[in-house]
């Protein structure tokens, strides 16, 4: 008989049974994600290149420096080029003083000497109708009136001359305009000779950081050779690998939390703003872009990052650990629950699946324990209770 009294007290004592790990079901809010790695980068590169032959005589930045626009990335051997500019300049110089002597000079002088001729052409047309006069009146010979013409010819043709060097030395006169041109000419030379020595000095086309550099002093370059790479300053990217099969949870404008690999525990914020239409066949994934509004300083092109991209959420939903979910993807997921001390077996209606926990629509209540998984009792075993765990919040 006491036998028989001390096996039913066995039955009955919750001290006796498989022991078992639970967790409770809880109400709180689930949010679901999206996980993939992939790099930070910018929209675009920019390639720095020569477009002259020549040395490499200093190069006063360093791969990984920040540079602002006009900043000099590269000084190549630039004596040649100064040698041209001080001749052009010396062309121009010439080519002024020139212009300037037939201001100065040219132009009075000539104008000078257009009132000398005319006074002499005046002079002589005086003398001639004197003598025209004396003539007709017998007083004078017909070699000296003959005289008199030739000194009206001359002096007309002086005045003519006169008056044609002032026109040439005046703006707009045949000197005027060849020395204009010359000076023209000059200073073209000069800005040809100056844009020459520019292309000796290579200087960052925008702000940035400089990610790339293949050339030292003592290079010799040539024009399309890339020699250093600028990441431009601006808006940072993540771009990322998803597999494919979560493409239909993906939307534009979902936030998300990036970690860099190297600062695993510093998170910051991303939008994601880009979905490639197409799928790498080889990788079955799609490409996916986030922006990163507020980038932490550390942040590096080219660094590898984790990114958790939400994709939902519930409030105030009922979950439970995804360690107590059995046959999870399968369309019939069931849990163990404890039953007057025996494991028993509920079918339950999944919804979202977050970060290692499960949203339950049916089949179980808040506070319910479920047994984990890795305890795996059998149905109708009788089990105890060795530790309740509280699901993750």
């Amino acid at each position: 008989m006491a036998a028989i009294v001390a096996a039913g007290y066995f039955l009955r004592d919750p001290i006796f049974g498989m022991p078992v790990d639970v967790h409770e079901v809880t109400s709180g809010d689930l949010v679901q994600t999206v996980v993939a790695s992939g790099r930070v980068t910018t929209p675009q590169r920019v390639s720095v290149a020569a477009v002259v032959t020549e040395a490499v005589a200093r190069i006063p930045v360093e791969e990984g420096q920040k540079v602002r626009r006009g900043d000099v990335l590269i000084e190549l051997d630039d004596r040649d080029e100064r040698a041209a500019v001080a001749q052009a300049e010396a062309a121009v110089a010439q080519s002024e003083a020139k212009l300037r002597q037939l201001r100065e000079a040219g132009l009075p002088a000539s104008k000078q000497a257009f009132v000398q001729a005319e006074a002499n052409q005046r002079l002589a047309r005086q003398q001639f109708e004197r003598n025209r006069n004396l003539r007709a009146q017998g007083y004078i010979s017909q070699s000296a009136l003959d005289d008199a013409t030739r000194n009206l010819d001359v002096a007309n043709s002086q005045l003519d001359s006169a008056r044609v060097q002032v026109a040439t030395n005046s703006a707009g006169g045949a000197d005027f305009e060849m020395a204009q041109t010359a000076l023209q000419q000059s200073r073209a030379g000069l800005a040809v000779a100056k844009a020459r020595l520019a292309q000796d000095v290579i200087v960052a086309p925008t702000d940035g950081v400089l990610i790339g550099r293949s050339v030292e002093p003592g290079d010799v370059v040539q024009p399309g050779r890339e020699l250093m790479v600028l990441a431009p300053a601006g808006e940072t990217q993540i771009v990322v690998q998803v597999d494919e099969k979560n493409l239909s949870k993906l939307k534009l404008g979902q936030s998300a939390l990036a970690s860099a690999d190297a600062y695993p525990h510093d998170r910051f914020g991303a939008e994601l703003f880009y979905i490639n239409p197409g799928i790498d066949a080889l990788r079955g994934s799609v490409e996916v872009k986030l922006r990163v509004t507020d980038p932490p300083a550390y942040l590096r092109q080219d660094m590898t990052v984790s990114v958790d991209i939400e994709v939902a959420r519930r409030a105030a939903t009922l979950v439970a650990p995804a360690d107590t979910v059995f046959d999870a993807a399968s369309t019939h997921p069931w849990v163990l629950v404890i039953e007057d001390h025996h494991a028993a077996r509920k079918s339950v209606v999944l919804g979202l699946k977050g970060d290692g926990q499960i949203e339950i629509l049916d089949g179980v209540a808040a506070g319910e324990r479920l047994i984990r998984t890795a305890s795996n009792p059998s149905l109708g075993q009788r089990v105890r209770v060795a530790a309740t765990k509280q699901p993750r919040s």
